[in-house]
């Protein structure tokens, strides 16, 4: 056969799909989940599991073997490329989502894995078998690389999921008609046609899809949101969607809530002011630690004497959300545009460590909850050793510290992180109607006693002296656990462990 070396760009190929549709999957799962840990881990598993079913079921497959191989690859541009899609409309309509997710990885792992053997079964003719297996395995694991390095560079960043999966399927459905070529001599004139022609319709197909992809985002997102979806758009860090209901703006990052403008200023009066309300003096040089949209800014920038606020976030779309979504501007009160405002995107554990040449009086610490490995970094002790490196020694901390009610464990296991690296901590929490109990904690590097008044002259919905008190008192039931709980670190994450087994109870 004279296209033996373009055979083999079928197997770099089949890999790079392969494993592209598995990391959709685990990926649209931990957006619409949060449970990225598990998803990641089961759904790279089952698919190598399903793998290996389909390379043994390849013995079975005995006549027409290069058809077989056809059918197989149009096969996986049609699952793999409606993958993202139908996962997406699944978890907004149907309650089996799990058993779809798992049915699919299985079904578009065993297809793979059909594909690999049935190829070097059409080959084993024109390479003796140790050239034919060192060349398949090498390609299969150079396809596993391109995909890994694609996917979070290129792909999602610039197509979006549901493109990325649409755009993969194309390209299986261009390989199987362009294999149909490559195999001629060994497929009948008859099915040759038949082959072709199925080719082309799942190609357009597909391309259809392509085309109406934001249509189908457009479809799934109304089915995951129950208010009008007002703004919507992926970075290559998340995905942002605003939504506009009879009680105001809320904002979601990947599916999780962030705010409703209804009741935001509860949490950020909380976050904010217990830490000036601690400062003896006052603060000139402010830090805070994510915070994107800005309301953290506006509370701070009430305070007269602060001089410099420093915001580092990681994600430059969400820093400029105020500028592109002007009612998000108004709620923080043109934060941004305060001459007094640096913005950083950067990586906040990246950007402690090289930072040596300043030091804050005031650091408000605003990150989504620790609900996977990235974020839960944020979280150990070896980002609050940095982070207590850049404090002036008498500054004041307050951290976000998800629900001390519905997260207990992981309540305090960010308080007892906090003490392991040397801070002294008050905990504290409040209500908010959007969220339920809210937890954080206030911190400084040395014995402090708890605030009890706030600085005078600022302009406060929420908190006045009598309530700030009773912020720092916590019922029985929200007292640290009767068991020891995990400090986290860098190298065992248990924040990561407790935030997925106590959150998915409410799933």
């Amino acid at each position: 056969m004279k296209h033996v070396p373009l055979l083999f760009i079928n197997v770099v190929i089949i890999a790079t799909c392969g494993l592209i549709y598995e990391l959709l999957a685990a990926t649209v799962s931990s957006y619409v989940l949060g449970d990225s840990v598990t998803q990641f881990s089961t759904i790279i598993g089952v698919y190598l599991f399903a793998m290996g079913v389909g390379s043994w079921l390849s013995r079975y497959i005995e006549k027409n073997i290069a058809e077989k191989f056809v059918d197989i690859e149009l096969a996986v541009a049609i699952l793999g490329g409606a993958s993202a899609p139908v996962l997406f409309l699944t978890f907004a309509y149907v309650t089996y989502f799990g058993l779809v997710l798992y049915s699919l990885v299985f079904l578009i792992g065993t297809l793979v894995g059909l594909e690999i053997p049935l190829l070097m079964r059409i080959l084993k003719d024109h390479l003796d078998f140790k050239e034919l297996v060192s060349r398949v395995l090498a390609l299969d694991y150079v396809g596993a690389l391109l995909a890994a390095l694609m996917f979070p560079i290129f792909l999602v960043p610039r197509l979006g999921l549901n493109r990325t999966s649409l755009l993969f399927g194309m390209l299986n459905a261009a390989v199987a008609i362009w294999a149909t070529w490559l195999l001629e001599p060994l497929i009948t004139d008859r099915k040759l046609l038949f082959l072709r022609v199925k080719g082309f319709v799942v190609l357009v197909i597909l391309g259809i899809g392509m085309i109406k992809a934001d249509s189908l985002t457009t479809l799934a997102e109304d089915g995951l949101f129950s208010d009008q979806i007002v703004y919507a758009k992926s970075s290559p860090y998340q995905r942002i969607v605003v939504t506009r209901g009879k009680l105001g703006h809320s904002l979601f990052l990947n599916g999780n809530l962030q705010f409703n403008s209804f009741d935001e200023y509860r949490y950020h009066e909380a976050l904010v002011h217990p830490a000036f309300a601690s400062f003896a003096g006052e603060p000139r040089n402010v830090l805070v630690l994510g915070g994107g949209d800005g309301l953290a800014l506006r509370e701070i920038l009430k305070y007269p004497a602060v001089e410099r606020v420093t915001l580092v976030d990681l994600d430059p779309l969400m820093t400029g959300l105020s500028e592109a979504f002007p009612a998000l501007s108004e709620l923080n009160r043109n934060a941004f545009a305060d001459p007094r405002v640096t913005v950083v995107n950067a990586d906040a554990f990246v950007w402690l460590d090289n930072k040596r040449d300043e030091q804050f009086d005031i650091a408000i610490v605003d990150f989504p909850d620790p609900n996977n490995f990235a974020l839960g970094k944020l979280y150990t002790t070896r980002f609050y050793g940095l982070l207590k490196e850049r404090l002036a020694p008498d500054a004041s901390v307050v951290i976000q510290c998800t629900s001390p009610l519905y997260a207990r464990n992981s309540y305090w296991s960010i308080i007892r992180t906090l003490e392991a690296a040397g801070f002294t901590v008050k905990p504290f929490q409040t209500t908010v109607p959007s969220f339920g109990v809210w937890g954080y904690a206030l911190a400084k590097q040395q014995p402090f006693e708890t605030p009890t008044k706030l600085p005078a002259g600022i302009e406060l919905k929420f908190l006045n002296e009598d309530y700030l008190a009773s912020l720092f008192e916590f019922p029985a039931d929200m007292m640290p656990p009767s068991d020891e709980v995990e400090i986290n670190r860098l190298d065992n994450q248990a924040l990561v462990r407790y935030y997925e087994s106590e959150w998915r109870r409410f799933e």
